[in-house]
């Protein structure tokens, strides 16, 4: 069964999403505005996210880019609205499915089958890796699980591929246009978005920007990661 993030402001609407959701034994999670999903994509790992357009704080086209900033998770698109030309703008911009309300739950439970099926099958297709170690880290790829000193790293798609991703250039200085366009995919793109996410990533590592320990940042050229140094014992006086 699924994760799913649940992005609706209207209370009946979510409450009967959560309810059938969660009959069908999946595990679900809600928030009612644009600003709340982002946190919780941020913190947790889910396995898709049902989102509506007409959020109160942001428009859900909006919040569908913001989110594609930070998170592959597939992205179902619920929502009154049946124009055709913004639904072909939606997919565009990184939606996985649409959904025009009103809908069945059986409907919907197809779509979020047929969207999990394309992942998994995705998944499937990357060949067999070793698992990648820079000093206590261990970086499975296949996987997509992550551990430091043996202790398993909570991570967010995003975050799992920019740690996978220097991980497999230890000590590599990668300068920040590759990273937009190897882990991001875009080929511009706003510094912050690498800035927040090397942040979080430095959280779950347990180090900082002043006090670094594997994410070493080079104002001007790029990013590094490499194992800790390791300080020599001080010798003994005589």
């Amino acid at each position: 069964m699924a994760s799913v993030l649940v992005v609706e402001d209207d209370q009946f609407v979510r409450s009967a999403l959560i309810r059938h959701l969660t009959d069908a034994a999946h595990t679900v999670r809600s928030v009612g505005t644009a600003l709340e999903a982002l946190r919780e994509v941020a913190h947790f790992r889910f396995d898709v996210v049902i989102l509506d357009l007409g959020l109160p704080d942001l428009d859900g086209s909006e919040a569908l880019k913001m989110l594609r900033g930070i998170t592959d998770v597939p992205v179902i698109i619920a929502t009154a609205r049946d124009d055709e030309t913004e639904i072909v703008r939606l997919l565009n911009d990184g939606a996985d499915d649409y959904l025009t309300k009103p809908f069945s739950v059986e409907h919907l439970s197809a779509r979020m089958a047929a969207v999990l099926r394309r992942v998994r099958t995705s998944a499937g297709d990357v060949p067999p890796t070793t698992v990648i170690r820079v000093g206590g880290l261990a970086i499975d790829p296949l996987r997509r699980q992550a551990e430091l000193d043996g202790v398993r790293l909570d991570l967010t798609r995003r975050e799992f591929d920019l740690l996978a991703f220097l991980a497999g250039r230890p000590g590599v200085v990668v300068p920040r246009k590759e990273l937009l366009a190897e882990v991001w995919q875009q080929a511009y793109g706003d510094d912050q978005t690498i800035d927040v996410h090397l942040s979080w990533l430095r959280r779950k590592l347990g180090e900082t920007a002043a006090r670094p320990r594997y994410l070493h940042t080079l104002r001007g050229v790029g990013v590094k990661l490499e194992p800790p140094r390791v300080e020599p014992p001080r010798a003994e006086p005589l």
